[in-house]
């Protein structure tokens, strides 16, 4: 049963601007809950199961996207631990068919280099990398240490081994002149469209934070705007409804930036508005109006002409140099082989992939980004950098756990151990394995359940290792769940 939330008296009047659209909006956010949605992990094969007694339908942008009638416990599914679907509010997944049809209208079917600038906890990173041409790399940023660690274990479950994930202002990423192609800044904020969803969005809204939120935005846009390639393409978005935050951040791009102002078809994404002052395009996602939460986004355009960052084979012109010599130095000679012959052991296309070792780890990055990799561990605090390969400990080679989740792994260059619901809920608890199978080789084995990796263990004889990472195990008692009524969602 809901509870129905005291809005602030200045927030509600701030709405008066939408006009008829504000009653139901008032309404929505004070008195309905928030919708379940989730998408499927197309990048690792999986798709929406349509059987399942807890759809709600389809998300209209989205055709991967559904609604969930209820909301079950998602830490109970091993499909949700190893990214077959991530949980996102049904607002956010139009971020990927906005981004397609801004690829498909200003830049082309290449390999691209995005930027998610405000990237924690990682659905968006997910929505736009989904959008971006096969070969694109996607770099993910994030400014608070705590958020950047859950960014990386969720760029890590959905797999994708082109995805490299730092952690800082973005004023270090204003020194990337013209590096990206593609920009998503969804930025910090307010907080509004949210208020169904997290009661502090209620307690701590003011005129004095958005105000102070609108300063933040404009100085992130102007760090990011400046990466930006000529030619290339900008998606600011927020989750609040006021203009300071919205219309008025969009209007400094157009106006002090010098950015020309893109298109959006809002007869594409069913119950969503224009601009609530003047006539600039963007769109509004209201619930009450939308099955999902708040959402503004907006796109522009740098001037000039667009030539693909990946084109030039390196890095942006201003930004040549030689390779740092501590890279090379911690790249030595026997450790950069040992890491291509992992790599062409282990992935299902190494010839794609440099290998990398420094200081012990061993990460794969795309021979097409690999300059560009490069340039951003010498401009940025890099917290993934690359596919992570291994780790060396002693003389053993430990596979990484994020290695057994990538789409990139050859999932038949380990010897495998199949796993029931049940027993990969006690493994993803860091449980040990006890009667391991007559036959299995000794060493490290790939952990699976339905045909779908988890991660790694050591098989020291009739029992194995259990190297699932200690910060990301399931605390729930795994004893405690019926596993014959777990959630299907997804196949």
């Amino acid at each position: 049963m809901t509870t129905k939330r005291t809005l602030p008296e200045a927030f509600v009047a701030s709405l008066d601007a939408y006009g008829a659209d504000a009653a139901p909006l008032v309404e929505a956010l004070s008195c309905t809950d928030p919708s379940v949605a989730v998408r499927a992990n197309v990048g690792k094969g999986a798709r929406l199961a349509a059987d399942t007694a807890l759809s709600g339908g389809r998300v209209p942008w989205l055709d991967t996207g559904m609604y969930l009638d209820e909301r079950p416990v998602f830490a109970a599914d091993p499909a949700w631990h190893v990214g077959l679907y991530y949980v996102q509010d049904a607002s956010s997944m139009a971020i990927t068919a906005i981004a397609r049809a801004l690829i498909d209208r200003c830049l082309a079917d290449v390999p691209l280099r995005a930027l998610d600038a405000c990237a924690a906890p990682g659905g968006k990173s997910i929505a736009l990398y989904e959008a971006l041409p096969q070969g694109s790399m996607l770099l993910s940023n994030e400014y608070d240490g705590r958020r950047a660690a859950v960014l990386c274990e969720n760029v890590a479950k959905f797999g994708a081994p082109d995805i490299l994930v730092s952690r800082g202002d973005t004023s270090a990423i204003a020194t990337l002149d013209d590096a990206f192609d593609l920009i998503l800044v969804d930025a910090p904020c307010s907080g509004e469209g949210m208020m169904r969803k997290e009661p502090v969005a209620i307690t701590q809204w003011s005129p004095a934070l958005v105000a102070q939120c609108a300063e933040l935005q404009r100085s992130i846009v102007d760090n990011c705007y400046a990466a930006l390639r000529p030619g290339g393409v900008m998606i600011y978005s927020t989750c609040t409804f006021n203009r300071s935050e919205d219309e008025d951040i969009l209007l400094h791009l157009v106006e002090d930036c010098g950015a020309e102002v893109l298109p959006l078809d809002a007869a594409n994404y069913p119950g969503a508005v224009g601009a609530v002052v003047g006539d600039l395009p963007c769109l509004h996602f209201l619930p009450g109006a939308v099955r999902g939460e708040g959402l503004f986004v907006s796109a522009v355009r740098r001037p000039g002409e667009w030539q693909p960052a990946a084109e030039e084979g390196g890095v942006p012109t201003k930004q040549r140099r030689r390779t740092d010599r501590r890279t090379d130095r911690r790249n030595g000679k026997g450790a950069a082989q040992s890491a291509d012959a992992f790599a062409a052991d282990h992935l299902l296309d190494p010839e794609r992939f440099a290998a990398r070792e420094y200081d012990g780890n061993a990460v794969a990055v795309s021979k097409l980004h690999v300059e560009f990799a490069d340039l951003l561990g010498r401009k940025l605090h890099l917290l993934r950098s690359g596919l992570p390969l291994y780790s060396t400990k002693g003389r053993d080679i430990v596979p990484a756990w994020e290695l057994a989740l990538s789409t990139a792994l050859r999932p038949d260059s380990f010897p495998q151990l199949a796993l029931s619901s049940a027993e990969a809920l006690r493994y993803l608890h860091g449980d040990s394995l006890t009667d391991i199978p007559d036959g299995l080789p000794r060493g490290y084995i790939l952990i699976a359940c339905d045909g779908t990796p988890l991660g790694f263990a050591k098989n020291i004889g009739r029992r194995a290792n259990n190297l699932y990472p200690d910060g990301y195990r399931l605390r729930l008692d795994p004893a405690s769940v019926d596993t014959s009524s777990l959630p299907h969602i997804v196949l």
